[in-house]
């Protein structure tokens, strides 16, 4: 029998044995603004911090080109601004730098309703989520993306986190920002690189949610990849309406069967493998849509597939989709072991998104360790690894 004690008399008469329920619930709504320079930037985040005090946490990189400018220009604007930066790069998505800025914050003069800011890329943003959502028992924060990648991943969906040795992302919470303040403006200091990188996650959700995004892409790459405002601006508009309504079927991943994965579970692995920072995010991920398509050599991907949805468009804007493409050499032992911790994190299974045409997916979670094997394997058969033998990649894996 379930009881809800509703008065003091009903409690006296209860037995005490009877199980009780708490309820405890929540809905996050915020807004996403995409601005396409810094000016209408400041004043979508002056409305949004509504004169409370700023705790502005960023790289060091991005304080030398964005974040010290915009401290400034918010401090112009009559707000109170604190700001602390730490190393750029993804070395620095750890405890040790969590630890750091909690200490940080608690030197500040901030109250629990205050705002931090976090302004960077996705190690600045999934870091600074995470203090957020540990300091106080979690303080109002907002997103301020500078890198595509940013733009259109992870500054949406609350996925806040750091990285372990054994796993990326391992200590994290699902925690939902304030809001998001994407000025594309910021992308002209990007290279090519990080571009394209950025650019593998809106491919991604093209793929799994979206053939008007994909075809977007196809047409625009090439403006994209040259920092047209407008093109920017569509693109990260569009991919960020995607992630919502995605994210919006499944906010806390409680059944751990989610299409944004497409692409993650070798992508995360390789990363880890490759000690975070020699490959991008972006361009593990390219790798792990790659990897995650129909091949005879891999079972679990016998049967399901469409042409439309090959992974052409990450080779042609320079992604790899190859191992030889990679920059570093990627040892096939060590990518599986990280496969291990993953399987931790998704209870157990590791849960492969296919793609059987744009905007559909299926999710498969029997794959075997030689399975995974077969289709990294596969990767380095391709065309692009077979001009490229010699590479230090394909001697790894022979």
């Amino acid at each position: 029998m379930t009881t809800y004690i509703q008065t003091s008399e009903q409690f006296i008469r209860q037995d005490p044995e009877v199980e009780i329920i708490a309820s405890a619930q929540r809905r996050d709504e915020y807004p996403i603004f995409v601005c396409q320079d810094e000016s209408a930037a400041v004043r979508r985040l002056c409305g949004e911090i509504a004169g409370r005090r700023v705790a502005l946490i960023t790289d060091d990189s991005v304080a030398r080109l964005h974040a010290g400018r915009l401290a400034h220009r918010l401090v112009e604007a009559g707000l109170n601004v604190a700001m602390t930066s730490f190393p750029a790069g993804e070395a620095s998505k750890s405890l040790k730098t969590a630890s750091e800025l909690l200490d940080w914050l608690a030197g500040t003069a901030l109250v629990r309703r205050d705002i931090v800011l976090a302004v960077g890329g996705g190690v600045v943003i999934d870091t600074v989520g995470w203090v957020a959502s540990a300091y106080m028992r979690g303080m109002p924060y907002i997103n301020v993306p500078t890198t595509l990648l940013a733009h259109v991943d992870a500054a949406l969906g609350g996925k806040v986190a750091v990285n372990h040795a054994t796993a990326k992302n391992l200590i994290g919470a699902f925690y939902q920002p304030k809001a998001v303040i994407s000025n594309v403006g910021y992308l002209s200091t990007l290279d090519g690189r990080h571009l394209r990188a950025g650019l593998a996650e809106a491919i991604k959700k093209g793929i799994i949610g979206s053939p008007e995004l994909f075809e977007f892409i196809e047409r625009k790459h090439a403006d994209i990849l040259t920092g047209d405002l407008l093109a920017c601006a569509q693109l990260v508009h569009g991919a960020s309406v995607i992630k919502c309504s995605l994210i919006a079927k499944d906010p806390y991943e409680d059944d751990l069967q989610r299409p944004l994965n497409f692409g993650h579970t070798i992508g995360h692995a390789v990363e880890t493998a490759t000690g975070y920072g020699p490959v991008l995010h972006g361009e593990a991920v390219a790798l792990g849509m790659a990897c995650a398509r129909p091949d005879r050599r891999a079972p679990w991907l016998a049967g399901h597939g469409d042409p439309a949805t090959d992974h052409q468009p990450a080779r042609t804007v320079g992604l790899p989709t190859t191992l030889a493409s990679l920059p570093v050499a990627l040892d096939p032992d060590r990518t599986v072991a990280a496969l291990r911790q993953i399987r931790k994190i998704r209870d157990g299974r590791l849960r492969f998104v296919l793609p059987v045409g744009l905007g559909k997916t299926v999710i498969v979670d029997d794959v075997t360790e030689e399975e995974i094997h077969a289709a990294v394997r596969a990767a380095r058969a391709s065309r692009a690894s077979r001009a490229s033998g010699s590479t230090r990649a394909g001697q790894q894996l022979r």
